[in-house]
């Protein structure tokens, strides 16, 4: 009789464990919030061009969070953004070869203690512990801080001599919120919510004043 209540309270306390950590989870990821406002992103400007003998690019966003998304970074969960750049030179006899890659990578974090936002930007994916070889910024509000999220300036993406006048070539750009940095759980879960499937991407051919 002890064996039996003993093992009934152990599954009950395993159970409750299980619900706890679901719970929290809903509340971290922002499940039950009544909004309609949900995250989006919209590329609002998209412009290559040549200088010093290197493509850059110019790039401009019209990005919101949800609340889901907002309640999580409140909560304490940082959330991260990947901005990527890519030139491919098309082959016909092959799959297109890429001639030039530029990737950024953006951690934003609220931080409690001081009531600010951090903002830590870098060429290399952020990792808890690699926040060492990035870039941190500082900012009072959210806003001010998704406005560097927002825009890409005069980023280099590939070297001019790498281009060639006689091939067709063209420029992939895509913007999006990793969920794969999020905590394992929280990926599968977040894979669910609109607010959390952030993702923008672009195509566009590379005119022959940017190749000659």
């Amino acid at each position: 009789m002890t064996v039996s209540i003993t093992h009934c309270w152990r599954r009950i306390g395993i159970e409750l464990g299980a619900w706890l950590a679901r719970a929290l989870l809903m509340v971290l990821l922002g499940w039950g919030t009544v909004s309609a406002q949900t995250s989006s992103v919209e590329l609002t400007e998209l412009v290559p061009l040549r200088k010093d003998n290197a493509l850059l690019l110019n790039a401009q966003l019209k990005l919101e969070l949800g609340p889901a998304v907002e309640d999580a970074l409140i909560k304490g969960l940082a959330v991260h953004f990947v901005a990527q750049a890519e030139v491919l030179r098309e082959r016909w006899y092959w799959t297109d070869k890429t001639i030039g890659v530029a990737s950024r990578y953006y951690r934003l974090a609220f931080q409690p203690l001081t009531r600010r936002w951090r903002l830590n930007v870098s060429s290399e994916p952020i990792s808890g512990a690699g926040l060492a070889g990035s870039i941190s910024q500082n900012f009072e509000s959210l806003s001010e801080a998704l406005s560097v999220i927002r825009r890409q300036s005069a980023w280099k993406i590939a070297e001019a001599q790498s281009l060639e006048l006689d091939a067709r070539q063209r420029l992939r750009y895509e913007f999006r919120l990793d969920v794969t940095q999020l905590p394992r759980p929280f990926q599968i879960a977040a894979g669910n919510q609109a607010d959390w499937n952030l993702q923008v991407i672009k195509i566009l051919r590379l005119s022959e004043d940017l190749v000659n």
